[in-house]
């Protein structure tokens, strides 16, 4: 088990003042005229930058605050699923995502910047095993438009997709030439890593909403796009990457050379039971690490014949010579152009591989592989390398002089993914992707949308956000609407309105400005969203607010060399019910009011005043009244979102 979290308080301190300091930090400050100015407080919804950073675009900040109570559900309903119904308007997906995300929201946490980030992809893991456990389903709309789009690809991206029209009342129907749906999540990710039944109830949700499936089914093969065009109103290009990329050295093929895309796809449709006595991975990312994890958990046939894996691969494994035959641990040595602490792989995952006795070389680079008389490959050549990012490109210096020879019973390949664009070669930019707008729609192809790894292979995480993305751009198109330039943070937000509606808060109808005026009878007084164009840094919160609270940590089984060996169970724990929500109370709401009194409680001129129970939301917990505030500029100072800032003077 992995070692618990420090739990000691440790002093901390924010100061935004500090002693003996007169200088202005900027020019917004010198307005001050002694103990006033000309600026009053305004209610500024931001984005926090854990949302910013969310590929799938999740409402992180507003589940969080469902789960610590602060936004109370409607009656009769539970607040996991209120939780759940926010997340999900997003990602269809979170118990599988809670799984595997790099969770990319926690490294842009503001809480970083007081101890440690908040536990979101561990909160999200707990809302998605609670709705699986519940027997929760989607709501499927009262109405349908008539609409068909076919959807190609049955993986993160076109679920994603399929999911978000069917909501909008689209008749969809999927292609997949797969046995089953799931994409990568289910080829490319090994099961210990994304449970089949997990995966399993999360696409039947979708299935559920009336979306058809038509699998074993390849779209420019067993049916033509003339036939699509001619059935359906709109396409979407989600058939993702699932080509591997071949070693990038002259002469690499040999029956015992493959990639990583056909071994991980063997193994998880059970036709890999065993492999080599050494086993050699090129890569670096989170591909390299499933490879060379799933290899060290298989082990090899002590005396196996050498092409019995490779027939694994091929399609053609003889199961019993593997039932009857002696496992044994396999010699899995993972290679990197990259020295080994700048890897693209998840920290943790390149932790739990170097716990497992996977031996990782950082800073060499494939030249060659050495052959034996039957032309399989009998070593790996590598050569020290200096390698760096320059944009998208990356640039490999050799050394001269600095070979070096790997012996391998199984070379894999994980340096990249490719699309294969057969039967739909049209849509192929030249640069064996799918180029699209902001929209995701295809360049020249009006009516045609695209998503996850055709556009260029990433997260799964982010697959869902273009397939979310498309729909809405999809769903515009065939309501005859002009496609809108995307806003520049394309993220769920918390919506203020939609709040008032939900607790039966009535405003007048009014003509004027609805936000950001306090002189309009129905008016949100004071308030403006700028969620679509900001994200609030941690330099705006009054971090001084929130003490030492350790991280809630899932509990994480972190196997040994010998312990791994034919352990395919999951690794990965679930939070408590208490946990979740201490977790979820870490949140520190960045830009948006979490209700804390500091801005009451300090005001001098008692000009902050709480919003009347009865016209209060989430959200609207206060107001200021401008008769009496001064300007001072205290309540801002000790605002811990940063959602009071000044303004109104300028």
């Amino acid at each position: 088990m992995s070692s618990s979290a420090q739990t000691e308080s440790q002093p901390l301190t924010f100061r935004r003042f500090k002693d003996g300091e007169h200088e202005w930090k900027d020019l917004h400050q010198k307005i001050f005229n002694a103990d006033h100015s000309h600026k009053c407080p305004t209610y500024i919804q931001s984005t926090p930058p854990c949302q910013g950073s969310c590929p799938s675009g999740e409402d992180i900040r507003g589940y969080l605050n469902i789960v610590r109570g602060m936004e109370k559900p409607p009656a009769g309903m539970s607040w996991q699923e209120y939780a759940w119904r926010r997340l999900t308007e997003a990602n269809p997906f979170p118990s599988i995502m809670g799984r595997v995300c790099p969770a990319p929201c926690e490294s842009g946490c503001n809480r970083n910047e007081v101890e440690d980030h908040v536990g979101i992809n561990s909160v999200e893991h707990y809302l998605g095993e609670w709705a699986i456990a519940n027997g929760l389903k989607y709501k499927a709309p009262e109405q349908t438009t008539g609409k068909k789009v076919a959807v190609i690809g049955g993986g993160p991206a076109g679920l994603s997709c399929a999911y978000q029209l069917a909501l909008r009342g689209h008749e969809v129907t999927i292609f997949d030439e797969r046995e089953f749906l799931g994409g990568m999540m289910r080829y490319g990710i090994p099961g210990f890593r994304t449970p089949r039944e997990v995966l399993d109830a999360e696409i039947q949700r979708i299935l559920d909403l009336g979306v058809q499936v038509r699998l074993g089914c390849r779209v420019g093969t067993d049916i033509t796009l003339d036939e699509l065009r001619l059935n359906f109103d709109a396409l979407f290009l989600g058939m993702g990457a699932q080509a591997g990329r071949a070693l990038p050295v002259a002469d690499c093929e040999a029956p015992n050379v493959v990639t990583a895309t056909a071994f991980l796809r063997a193994f998880n449709d059970g036709r890999l039971q065993h492999v080599g006595k050494r086993v050699v991975v090129v890569g670096g990312g989170d591909t390299s690490i499933d490879v060379a994890t799933v290899a060290r958990r298989l082990g090899h046939i002590e005396h196996a014949h050498p092409t019995d894996f490779e027939g694994a691969i091929a399609g053609h494994m003889a199961h019993d010579v593997a039932e009857i035959s002696v496992k044994q641990g396999a010699e899995v040595t993972l290679t990197t152009v990259f020295p080994v602490d700048k890897m693209q792989a998840n920290r943790h995952e390149v932790e739990q591989a170097l716990a497992e006795g996977i031996d990782i070389r950082g800073g060499l680079a494939p030249v060659g592989i050495v052959r034996g008389p039957d032309g399989r490959a009998t070593a790996l050549r590598l050569a020290e390398c200096e390698a760096k990012m320059v944009g998208p490109r990356l640039e490999l210096k050799i050394k001269e002089g600095t070979e070096q020879d790997i012996p391998a019973d199984l070379i894999v390949s994980a340096i990249g993914q490719a699309v294969d664009f057969t039967g739909l070669e049209e849509f192929n930019n030249g640069k064996g992707a799918v180029g699209a707008d902001r929209n995701y729609q295809v360049q020249g192809k009006p009516g045609v949308f695209a998503g996850g790894d055709v556009l260029r292979p990433h997260l799964l995480t982010t697959a869902i956000g273009h397939g979310a993305i498309a729909a809405e751009g999809i769903d515009r198109f065939l309501g005859g609407e002009e496609l809108e330039k995307r806003p520049k943070i394309d993220v769920h937000q918390f919506d203020l309105m939609r709040k008032y509606v939900e607790k039966g808060v009535s405003l007048p109808k009014v003509e004027e400005p609805l936000r950001g005026t306090d002189r309009t009878a129905g008016a949100v007084h004071n308030f403006d969203n700028r969620s679509e164009r900001y994200v609030i840094p941690h330099g705006q919160l009054f971090l001084g607010h929130f003490g030492f609270v350790a991280r809630n940590q899932r509990r994480i089984v972190t196997l040994s060399r010998e312990t791994a060996l034919g352990n395919f169970e999951e690794r990965l724990g679930l939070l408590s019910d208490q946990e979740a929500v201490a977790e979820a109370k870490r949140c520190m709401s960045c830009g948006l009011c979490f209700e804390c009194d500091n801005c009451v409680v300090y005001c001098p001129q008692l000009a902050v005043k709480k919003v009347p129970k009865k016209e209060a939301t989430t959200g609207r917990y206060v107001f200021t009244d401008y008769d009496r505030c001064v300007g001072c500029h205290i309540c801002a100072d000790v605002c811990p979102t940063g959602y009071i800032q000044m303004g109104l003077g300028e």
